[in-house]
């Protein structure tokens, strides 16, 4: 007999309603609705009241006022009159928070999945907690005591951590240093004898050519686009899932960014969404106002504080994250629908010492303009050529700040994100490879947008190689140290990756006009003895080995891709790099004049789209 042919009250008392739901029914709740919930719950693997408000199948609000009736307790939706030991993030965590003498009730309770049935199933008490829902006691919270909100999310890393947080020094300071280290170390060259000053200029050669060779042994590692066949796990065993999304001036992509987020193929059940904005930004706040978001979307106003950037705003919501796993998204964002399942699924297979798992950013705009195809180009080359392999090679690995999947325990040991480095994702990757975990591979696509103008491109990049020197001058405090927790090929890795790009950066424009001019301008002259002619054979190999680090990647990263029409435009990276000197010395004037500022980059501009995943705006 079809359920259809039943009384929709009988038929529900016949399958016996999970009690965290089955005490709607005298509340009017469409019976047909606490059926699919409670179905959702036994293939999920967890509470039908979760199930239930993460399905938007009823609003929350009214769950909890149903909830408080049946429990005999008041319900608190305005004002909540907080007592002495109101805490963040404690109280949140804790779903529990005290009241004031002289208040409804000595406490009020924001109950979670099968905590639900504990209280229903439990004998009646006299002093009951007061019942509010968990949106609305989050929001009292950080209502009631915002500062104390702001200053964890600000300063939690460098309370507990301070070496591995940007130092409270003006960065003026610390170039100084590094300037007059550099002068002494150029005098103390000039002052050597010709035979050590060679065997000098030969290890410093052998360095940097060891140092690029990162770029050059990548592409013959092997790691497809494309996942290989892996059993997923089904959705009973699957855990829950947090994901994090900072929204800032967003209004333009939030229909795009919700539709992409709610195409995710995982249980609604084990999925922990929050979208973070400013307090200052009513127009992001308005467009999320706008779609009828069900619980497992969550909408966090980050309290106002400085420093302005993403991981302050992340670090806000850390504490707050239900899931075993968390990700981070961008609001421009278009993750593969099975990234999640893929992630938990490889994850289950992994050793815990496997912290992170690093998906592929792909720019989907390559036909706006030659700088976003560049931009392509040279993500090609990273995500799909370079971080695969470092991820193969167990090396340390900067992370991107999208798309990168970690085990939310571990994230919280690490004190999270630093709030105060504006490239907080690279800074991340060499903080967990100094914690001796290590970063694996996803190989699953997150569509992103790149800029297509040379203003917001280079807004973009003088932040992110700002916060490569933000993280070169935090970790390199204590070189030996942090070299010796690496290990000697991993250190040499890190320096490469990070400081190693900064300087490469900043010296590639003078690096080429010597290059240029010494050797395809003048005659390169020849001297009598092998030794004597060993450093001109090593500027001309590095010569040409930086060239082909810039160029290989990309075009590896295009065949993988399929990206037959890009590749002809590999050879124009040389000249693409040259903008990347200009945003590292603006980066460099930066870092001294507006350490932590966050230069944003405005999204929804597209033309073209290669996936079609991309909506395009019209010329």
């Amino acid at each position: 007999m079809s359920v259809q042919r039943l009384p929709t009250a009988a038929f529900a008392h016949r399958i016996s309603l999970p009690p965290e739901i089955g005490f709607l029914l005298a509340e009017g709740v469409d019976a047909q609705r606490l059926i699919r919930a409670a179905r959702d719950a036994a293939a999920s693997g967890t509470d039908a009241a979760t199930a239930l408000l993460n399905a938007g199948l009823l609003d929350e609000t009214a769950y909890y006022r149903a909830l408080a009736r049946k429990l005999g307790a008041p319900y608190l939706d305005g004002p909540i009159p907080f007592g002495l030991g109101l805490r963040f993030p404690d109280s949140l965590v804790a779903g529990l928070a005290p009241l004031a003498p002289g208040s409804v009730a000595p406490c009020v309770l924001a109950p979670r999945g099968r905590l639900i049935a504990e209280l229903l199933d439990a004998p009646r008490r006299a002093a009951m907690p007061a019942i509010t829902s968990p949106t609305h006691l989050r929001e009292a919270v950080f209502a009631a005591i915002p500062g104390a909100v702001a200053d964890h999310a600000a300063q939690d890393l460098r309370r507990h951590r301070p070496e591995q947080a940007v130092p409270h020094e003006p960065a003026s300071r610390w170039l100084l240093l590094l300037a007059l280290a550099s002068i002494a170390a150029l005098c103390l060259f000039a002052l050597l004898p010709p035979p050590l000053a060679r065997a000098v200029t030969l290890a410093g050669q052998g360095l940097f050519l060891a140092m690029t060779t990162f770029r050059l042994t990548a592409p013959v590692i092997a790691a497809p686009v494309a996942a290989a066949p892996v059993d997923l796990l089904p959705d009973a065993e699957l855990p829950v899932y947090t994901v994090l999304v900072a929204l800032h001036r967003e209004a333009a992509v939030v229909p795009r960014l919700i539709q992409g987020l709610a195409a995710l193929d995982y249980p609604a059940a084990k999925l922990d969404i929050k979208l973070l904005i400013e307090a200052d930004d009513p127009e992001t706040a308005a467009a999320l106002a706008r779609i009828a978001l069900p619980a497992r979307f969550e909408v966090i106003t980050v309290p106002p504080g400085a420093p302005r950037t993403k991981p302050r705003a992340l670090n806000a919501a850390l504490p707050l994250a239900r899931g075993a796993l968390l990700t981070v998204y961008d609001a421009e964002d278009v993750p593969d629908p099975g990234q999640l399942r893929l992630s938990a699924s490889l994850f289950a297979r992994l050793p815990e010492r496997t912290a992170c798992l690093q998906g592929r950013l792909v720019i989907d705009n390559a036909g706006d303009s030659h700088l976003a195809r560049a931009f392509a180009l040279e993500y090609a080359g990273l995500f799909d050529v370079l971080n695969p392999a470092l991820a193969r090679l167990d090396l340390p690995v900067p992370l991107g700040g999208t798309s990168m999947h970690l085990r939310t325990r571990v994230l919280r040991d690490l004190r999270g994100w630093d709030s105060w480095n504006v490239t907080e994702d690279a800074d991340l990757g060499i903080r967990l490879a100094l914690a001796g975990y290590a970063v694996g591979d996803l190989p699953s696509a997150t569509i992103e947008e790149a800029p297509a103008r040379l203003g917001p491109w280079l807004a973009q990049r003088t932040r992110w190689l700002k916060g490569l020197m933000q993280t070169s001058l935090t970790h390199g405090r204590r070189p030996l140290a942090n070299a010796c927790r690496l290990g000697g090929l991993e250190a040499l890795c890190a320096a490469a990756l990070v400081p190693g790009t900064v300087a490469s950066s900043l010296a590639y424009p003078v690096c080429l006009a010597c290059a240029v001019w010494n050797f395809l301008v003048l005659e390169i002259p020849a001297a009598p003895t092998f030794a004597d002619n060993l450093a001109t054979g090593f500027a001309i190999t590095l010569f040409g080995v930086g060239f082909a680090a810039m160029v290989l990647p990309a075009l590896v990263g295009c065949t993988r891709r399929g990206w037959g029409d890009l590749a002809p435009s590999t050879p124009w990276m040389p000249a693409y790099f040259l903008l990347v000197s200009l945003a590292a010395w603006l980066a460099l004037i930066e870092l001294v004049r507006a350490p932590v500022r966050w230069n944003k980059t405005q999204h929804g501009l597209s033309r073209t789209s290669r996936s079609g995943r991309l909506p395009r705006r019209a010329s």
